[in-house]
């Protein structure tokens, strides 16, 4: 375990190291976490550092090192240590996808800043406007999985958590005064619980922007190119973006080019790309254009209910009180309710604050906070 004593940090890289300081958060109430990941790199991105700030000491994890973490489990799932973080879902989601990381008693100061009202919440501009701290994000989008890192990068990466302990502090007590922590420590009792999306399921085109302009016979292009690319990435161990760009996959899928010559035509690949690739292209362009019609893939298309005239006041009417509560509390209307759980509110018309807590995507304290006014609305427009 060895110490920058100009950066006041510790560098681990070493099971018996790891395990030394996976006994010494034991002991600790509250740490801040961040983590760095190289997913602008690589086919199969992976967490490759692993920030940790106690009170005392920051931290900085090398888990292309150390293989193994299991160490640190029990640290995450301890309800009685709480983990601060700065945005969290993409590092809740990371840990769990790589080391099966349940984590308890999570605190997002990202999130936290949000319920405050603040107009920038990402964290240089917070860190900016408390501690008149700068971050350097010059190596925010750098290769995080190259051995050995400089060690300006992992300077880099021990600043972004150093405070996130005395900042969880400052403002759970500023959301406490305002009577909105239980607010904020539901929330983040949800968000601990997400997981990484599965993108194995169903056709690829399900997830590209702009396939529902397609046509059938331009789907199975679509869908053709897209197995081709995550092929090629796959084999290449490269981040889809780097292989073929979205709009160019889009224009070819319009334009079909079944030549390289029309290929080239389309300007949707570089000369590069088509040197590499141009003729798998080709051939997966043909392959969608001898599918038979009765094959050919259909977008799903969901057709909009029609929306009765009492049911779009309801909307109205909670639409104008929510505007009028986020303006008094000085904070995004979303965060008291959002559109959809809005028009989920209008639909079934709950009578009584018990009807209201069964609508799903209501919070308990949304339910405590604003039930009342929420059935009082709905009672005076019938």
């Amino acid at each position: 375990m060895s110490k920058r004593n100009a950066h006041s940090y510790l560098k681990i890289n070493s099971m018996p190291d790891l395990e030394k300081l996976a006994s010494q958060l034991e002991k600790q109430p509250i740490i801040g976490v961040d983590l760095e990941a190289d997913s602008m790199y690589h086919f199969k991105e992976k967490v490759c550092l692993i920030q940790i700030a106690t009170q005392q000491a920051t931290t900085v994890i090398d888990p292309l090192r150390i293989k193994n973490l299991s160490v640190l489990k029990p640290v995450f799932g301890r309800s009685d240590i709480q983990k601060v973080f700065h945005g969290a879902d993409y590092d809740v989601r990371s840990l769990y996808r790589d080391f099966k990381f349940d984590i308890n008693n999570l605190f997002d100061t990202e999130l936290a800043c949000r319920f405050l009202g603040f107009k920038e919440s990402g964290l240089d501009a917070v860190l900016t406007k408390r501690y008149n701290v700068h971050l350097n994000k010059k190596y925010q989008r750098k290769d995080w999985s190259k051995r050995p890192l400089p060690e300006e990068m992992i300077d880099y990466a021990a600043a972004d958590v150093q405070y996130l302990v005395p900042l969880a502090k400052s403002l759970q007590q500023e959301l406490k005064q305002k009577g909105r922590l239980s607010w904020v420590q539901e929330e983040c009792a949800y968000l601990s619980k997400v997981r990484p999306t599965r993108n194995d399921v169903g056709p690829l085109f399900l997830g590209f922007k702009g396939a529902g302009k397609l046509s059938p016979r331009g789907l199975a292009v679509l869908e053709e190119l897209l197995r081709l690319r995550k092929k090629i990435a796959r084999r290449y161990d490269q981040p889809l973006f780097r292989i073929m760009a979205n709009k160019s996959i889009l224009a070819i899928a319009e334009t079909r080019p079944q030549s390289i010559k029309k290929l080239e035509q389309t300007e949707a690949l570089g000369p590069k790309q088509i040197d590499r690739y141009g003729s798998d292209v080709i051939a997966a362009v043909k392959t969608a254009m001898r599918t038979p019609a009765k094959r050919l893939p259909r977008y799903p298309r969901k057709t909009a209910p029609m929306v009765p005239a009492i049911v779009a006041k309801r909307v109205k009417e909670l639409r104008n009180w929510r505007d009028r509560l986020a303006k008094k509390l000085e904070i995004d209307p979303s965060i008291i309710c959002t559109k959809a759980l809005i028009s989920a509110i209008a639909v079934q018309k709950p009578v009584s604050p018990g009807s209201l807590s069964k609508i799903k995507e209501l919070k308990t304290w949304q339910v405590n906070g604003f039930g009342d006014d929420i059935i009082d609305i709905l009672k005076k427009i019938g």
